[in-house]
């Protein structure tokens, strides 16, 4: 949620901010509350202030003997006032917050101005595209032939958009997972944590707008649960309604889990194999920091996201998103994107995001010895460590050999006992 104080002090810079992704700002209807808001919250005080003033009086008369009742009268008269004047007012606060709770966050300076991912910016490339010297094949087909890859068992247990995995490379997806969960923790120092795979609404709403993007999510008939798109909508959440200790700060954490994805207004976009579907595996990497530590940790946590697709040999490129690419909560967001032979294109495989404080004041996620020593919202960051699903992918279609065999990336096989070749048993 965007900062309060900012609306109030200077409109203008976030009506800007906000039109560099396209978004329009209602300054009438923002205007229109804050008005009210004034005018309620003006009378409401000075209601307070002559209900105090009336009860100081009713003190000092019963301190004297002297008959109080006309001013206790009048004070409880003016108390009624109060509580319709504060229960308007609290209302009032809660329609501000829920126009506040559905504009997306202000891009950083930095983001290169766009309409859509044509726009992104190349910021890096690491690695060649292999040159294959026979026909390349993509995972569809060259999991369908080692055995490991089965679509129709799926739809015939779920519908369109799940798979089934088995033998070698259902062994290659765990062994994927657990590789990534290793180095994170190992080595990029974060704390492995085991979560729930349902959140409520006010969770859900905490990291994105529930609002906006309900349809995005599978829930719980008859619950307020809904089934996590990834573990970020848990993890941040651990930290909602809290107040931190400056000196605890960063936190970091990964998690590996499931995630489920209704993929509205996906119709007819990579309806061929494991790229777009309603469950896959990521293991999610996240941080909670001090705002002035933000951009370096976000840097950092890309960084441990390329380091997965480097220990794995695969070529990848990261992109700035632009403005019009940004995701709701993201003030800037680097993507990292895989190159598939099977496509013969670059696609995203992990999604790196700095949401500053935009999170955590939906949250109410603060920390101790901010500015002048009051409490001040934390950052938030978070990337896939990396799509578990996309990685497989990957891993198959740049590691595939002309006789239809798979070979298992060094780093992969202590995980995969030794089993450096995957092939149809």
């Amino acid at each position: 949620m965007l900062d309060i104080q900012l609306l109030r002090k200077d409109l203008p810079a976030v009506v800007a901010g906000l039109a560099r992704r396209g978004v329009t700002f209602d300054e009438a209807a923002f205007r229109a509350l804050e008005d009210e808001r004034k005018v309620l919250q003006t009378r409401t005080e000075e209601l307070q202030a002559k209900r105090n003033a009336l009860n100081k009086q009713v003190g000092m008369l019963k301190s004297k003997g002297e008959d109080a009742s006309e001013v206790l009268a009048q004070a409880g008269g003016l108390g009624d006032e109060v509580k319709a004047n504060e229960a308007a007012l609290a209302a009032l606060q809660e329609r501000l917050n829920a126009f506040l709770r559905v504009i997306p966050n202000i891009p950083r300076p930095e983001v290169a101005a766009g309409a859509s991912s044509d726009d992104n910016v190349e910021v890096r490339r690491w690695g060649e595209p292999r040159a294959f010297d026979f026909p390349v094949k993509d995972h569809v087909d060259l999991g369908a032939a080692l055995g490991g890859l089965d679509f129709d068992t799926a739809a015939k247990l779920s519908g369109a958009r799940f798979s089934v995995l088995r033998g070698g490379v259902a062994r290659l997806h765990r062994a994927l997972a657990q590789f990534m969960l290793d180095v994170h923790t190992r080595e990029h120092g974060y704390t492995e944590v085991y979560v729930p795979y349902m959140v409520t609404g006010e969770c859900a709403d905490g990291v994105s707008s529930l609002a906006k993007f309900r349809d995005d999510l599978f829930k719980l008939e008859g619950r307020d649960l809904y089934l996590i798109p990834t573990a970020e909508y848990p993890v941040t959440n651990f930290v909602r309604d809290t107040l931190l200790e400056a000196k605890d700060l960063p936190l970091k954490f990964v998690c590996h889990s499931p995630c489920f994805r209704s993929e509205a207004g996906s119709y007819g976009k990579d309806t061929r194999g494991m790229i777009r579907q309603h469950q896959f595996d990521k293991v999610e990497i996240l941080q909670v920091v001090h705002p002035e530590k933000s951009a370096e940790a976000h840097e950092a946590l890309t960084g441990h996201a390329q380091a997965i697709l480097e220990r794995l040999g695969l070529p990848y490129r990261t992109m700035m998103l632009c403005t019009g690419d940004l995701g709701f909560s993201s003030a800037k967001t680097y993507d990292l994107e895989v190159w598939l032979p099977g496509q013969q294109a670059y696609r995203e495989i992990s999604s790196c995001s700095n949401f500053e404080a935009f999170q955590a004041r939906r949250m109410q996620a603060r920390f101790k010895g901010g500015d002048k020593g009051r409490p001040e919202p934390v950052h938030t960051l978070n990337g896939s460590g990396l799509a578990v699903g996309r990685t497989l992918v990957a891993v198959l279609e740049n590691g595939q050999q002309a006789d239809g065999s798979v070979t298992v990336p060094p780093a992969l096989v202590p995980y995969m006992g030794g089993v450096e070749r995957i092939a149809r048993a």
